[in-house]
């Protein structure tokens, strides 16, 4: 199972979602294996961080911490190296450093299971990611209002 995490750079409300966060986790991986795909930018990709360690804390032979990487020179690229299990950079090499960000989304929704997201505002690259995810009848949760989306 892969899960995926889409979100605002701006979020700053952890303590509000990280019980949710958690529970959602728990109720969706159950017993299989786990791979969560993290883009490792902003306030939404740390907190998507601190609760998946948590999660691998108290599952670590069925979790693992994926770090895909929308640039192939970075310093957050060797930032997270120690960091994560893995790193993955997908086949965008071609595209435009401006659209990094927005195709490395299409790429993680594209090989998840389930996409676990907060999106409270209808602009910017994590709400595109959001609408690709819903064009392409992905399992959704959105943690600012806890719907799943069919």
């Amino acid at each position: 199972m892969i899960i995926t995490f889409l979100g605002h750079a701006s979020f700053c409300e952890a303590d509000k979602y990280k019980g949710l966060l958690t529970e959602l986790l728990e109720n969706t991986v159950k017993d299989n294996t786990v791979e969560f795909y993290l883009g490792g930018y902003g306030g939404f990709d740390s907190f998507a961080y601190s609760c998946c360690l948590e999660y691998k804390k108290s599952h670590p032979l069925t979790a693992s911490l994926i770090f895909v990487t929308p640039y192939l020179n970075s310093a957050k690229l060797n930032e997270c190296a120690n960091n994560y299990d893995a790193t993955i950079y997908p086949p965008i090499e071609h595209i435009p450093k401006k659209l990094a960000i927005i195709y490395r989304n299409r790429y993680m929704v594209d090989c998840s299971d389930v996409v676990v997201c907060y999106i409270k505002r209808e602009y910017g690259g994590a709400f595109q990611g959001y609408k690709y995810a819903i064009k392409n009848k992905k399992k959704i949760y959105n943690i600012e209002n806890f719907s799943k989306n069919p």
